[in-house]
């Protein structure tokens, strides 16, 4: 059975600007923890075609991949997958933004297959991409109020 997995987090900020931030591909070295870099390959229209490079494991590999991003503003809605697979199948990733009282709920939705001969299952990777999503989603909560209550103070400071 192929790998599915939904997170959500609210986010305290306006959906504005949760999705200028975590849709700056250059600057998610600074949001995401896990990732060590970001190098942009190509731009067709809308879609990013872009190198994701990790920080070492806990071993020193160093993890990276190709993937390609289509923003869509007017739905507020980004479709994402590798283009380079490596252990995968294929990895297809949807984000979703929604204005609720309390902010902005971003939604990840990740289907996955892993192939046969990866060192890992889609059970297992279906269970580690649950586990980091919701810490690197915490992250990027904290990151993005942060900057909301900074940009706040800065307006009231100079209206």
């Amino acid at each position: 059975m192929p790998g599915h997995t939904e997170n959500e987090i609210v986010i305290a900020a306006p959906l504005e600007l949760v999705w200028d931030v975590t849709n700056d591909l250059e600057g998610w070295p600074q949001l995401f923890s896990e990732y060590a870099s970001v190098e942009i390959l190509d731009k067709q229209g809308d879609t990013t075609t872009f190198r994701l490079t990790m920080h070492p494991d806990e071993s020193g590999k160093v993890w990276s991949w190709v993937s390609e991003r289509t923003p869509d503003r007017s739905t507020h809605t980004v479709r994402a997958r590798r283009v380079e697979t490596g252990p995968f199948q294929h990895m297809d990733i949807r984000w979703q933004y929604t204005e609720v009282p309390q902010g902005t709920r971003m939604r990840w939705t990740q289907d996955f297959a892993m192939k046969p001969d990866a060192p890992v299952d889609d059970a297992w990777m279906t269970d580690n991409i649950n586990r980091n999503s919701a810490v690197q989603m915490q992250l990027i909560r904290d990151r993005i109020e942060q900057l909301d209550r900074a940009g706040s103070a800065t307006e009231a400071a100079h209206p």
